[in-house]
């Protein structure tokens, strides 16, 4: 103990990385379905070395907070903005008012059994698992006309309530999406799922686990004509335009590679290099010749390039819309293998709907998809450097939004440093998505600032509170765990019914998906998925997701403002 204590005074930081290191292990650790996760871990982690007594400076905590929540903004942004749409309305109203449930919840309960306002703050971080309030909240707190002792306890009273009430807020949405919900509306997952995948992909069937659709396979075949073949005397643009779902490569005479751009006619012998759909290489029209092997020493190069959409031509447009759209733009021989948004990947059905700063995944040769790319968006690879000048543009913005104070009761409330950064990071990234030359931010880059920006934040969060937290835990730990039960539970239960009768989101999956989108619920969302075994509940998640992560990190401050009472001494 001794030498922890040593340790203390001489390198702090040693014991934030610890905390981070240990807590992720943890958090990796499952009981049965039920995962930890890294953020809670470190926290957990942090309170326990907080024992020895160590202190690390708050501006740690302060500007990694401050990193984490621009990236989650500029992540979020484009979807974001999107969800304002009238194409969205009614989702984007099912996550605000399961906000707003939420929020009222909590102040019910804060109000009606007498709790402080770092309890209280603490209640919701952890009941509505956003970690986030823990830093608008605490940075509140902060500006109150109350001693430094009051502040202490408060902000440690938020690191008890997120611990207390943090497990069961994710296992509590677990439940209500993937066996109340559907119980009580004698829904099976499955089933609709299937029947949602089925209607966005024209009435073909969903297959089902350990199936694949071969019809949707890209392959590279090589066919060699032979005499009498209606394809001899034409010319490959001829043979490339006339096969639906297939690309000429290249054609292959003597061993050696002809120019496609040319008029040059195909002759006997010449073995046509072909991409396409396997359903489409498979067909009666492919028997104009033979298919044979690659010559030996050939090496015919395509690509798989992820490009983000920023063409307002075709944002709002179906996937099938899109494939439409580059035959009759002769840009043809390119396919689309896959659909991201926000990180989570799409149904590739053609009713989907593409939005802006949507990530396609793109197949073909380098020469297609260079013309292409140019008619969609910008490359990923594109962003491969951060746009440091409009990194620290969106950095200043944001805290400076962050100064800006009204009163409530008249208590001065702000957004803070964090909410300010929260809404310069929507802005910029909404820029990025429209205009793709400025804010470059790589996805490694945001992964990495909003990952482990939370986790050194919680960490100092849970080291700064080591000392004081099992005495606040003795005090008002089984009071405090059953307040968030129901603050985890009630939000959920009339937002769910709200959505469904008066917003009229009655698609099981999209009603499902609102109510973990809406609480920012990413366990319940992974159950979800594991239920539906497919991927069409992410397109309703990422809306309703991308609205709640704004409004609940915003209620951090509303709590401190509106909960007007303070813990003893």
């Amino acid at each position: 103990m001794e030498l922890l204590k040593w340790l203390a005074t001489q390198s702090s930081l040693v014991f934030l990385f610890v905390a981070v290191a240990l807590g992720y292990f943890a958090g990796k650790l499952k009981i049965g379905n039920f995962v930890l996760g890294g953020i809670a871990g470190t926290l957990i982690m942090g309170v326990i070395l907080g024992q020895v007594g160590v202190t690390i400076d708050s501006a740690v905590k302060d500007i990694f907070f401050a990193l984490f929540i621009y990236a989650v903004g500029y992540q979020g942004g484009p979807q974001f903005f999107r969800a304002l749409s009238l194409k969205s309305l009614n989702q984007l109203l099912s996550a605000a008012v399961m906000c707003i449930l939420g929020l009222f919840t909590v102040l019910a309960f804060a109000w009606g059994f007498g709790l402080d306002r770092g309890t209280a703050a603490g209640l919701a971080a952890g009941a509505l698992t956003q970690s986030a309030i823990i830093g608008t909240a605490g940075e509140t707190i902060q500006k109150l006309s109350v001693s430094a002792d009051l502040k202490q306890i408060m902000e440690t009273n938020i690191a008890v309530g997120y611990a207390v009430c943090y497990i069961f807020g994710s296992i509590g949405p677990i439940i209500m999406v993937t066996w109340f919900f559907p119980t009580v509306m004698r829904w099976d997952i499955r089933k609709e799922a299937l029947r949602l995948a089925e209607k966005m992909s024209g009435g073909s069937a969903e297959l089902e686990p350990g199936q694949f659709n071969a019809a949707r396979r890209i392959d590279t075949r090589f066919y060699q004509l032979s005499d009498g073949s209606e394809w001899l005397g034409r010319s490959a643009k001829d043979l490339d335009a006339s096969i639906d779902e297939v690309a000429v490569e290249a054609v292959l005479r003597a061993g050696r590679e002809i120019d496609l751009d040319t008029a040059e006619v195909l002759q006997s012998d010449d073995v046509v290099a072909m991409t396409g759909l396997v359903s489409s290489l498979d067909s009666p029209a492919m028997n104009w010749a033979t298919e044979t092997q690659a010559p030996d020493g050939y090496h015919l190069v395509l690509e798989n390039r992820h490009i983000v959409l920023t063409n307002p031509d075709y944002a709002g447009n179906k996937l099938q819309g899109i494939h439409d759209h580059t035959r009759s733009n002769a840009l043809r021989d390119v396919f689309v293998t896959g659909v991201n948004r926000m990180g989570r990947e799409l149904p590739l059905l053609p009713d989907l709907e593409i939005h802006k700063g949507d990530e396609l995944q793109l197949t073909g040769s380098p020469r297609d998809l260079n013309l292409v790319q140019k008619s969609i968006g910008y490359p990923i690879s594109a962003a491969a450097v951060t746009d440091f000048i409009f990194f620290g543009l969106g950095m200043t913005l944001g805290l400076l939004l962050g100064l800006i104070e009204f009163r409530i009761g008249g208590v001065p409330v702000s957004v803070g440093s964090g909410g300010g950064c929260l809404l310069s990071g929507l802005l910029f990234g909404w820029l990025r998505s429209t205009h793709p030359r400025f804010a470059a931010l790589p996805t490694g880059a945001v992964n990495f600032l909003r990952d482990f920006g939370l986790a050194v934040f919680v960490g100092v969060v849970g080291i700064s509170a080591g000392p004081q937290v099992l005495t606040t835990l003795q005090e008002q730990g089984i009071s405090l765990f059953l307040f968030g039960i129901g603050v985890t539970l009630i939000p959920q239960f009339f937002g769910f019914f709200f959505s469904y009768y008066v917003l009229r989101i009655q698609n099981p999956i999209e009603a499902l998906a609102c109510v973990a989108g809406g609480r920012s619920a990413n366990p319940a969302f992974a159950a979800l998925l594991g239920k539906a075994e497919n991927a069409t509940p992410v397109v309703t998640f990422t809306v309703t997701y991308a609205v709640a992560n704004v409004l609940l990190t915003l209620w951090g401050p509303l709590i401190v403002g509106l909960v007007t009472t303070n813990p003893a001494q």
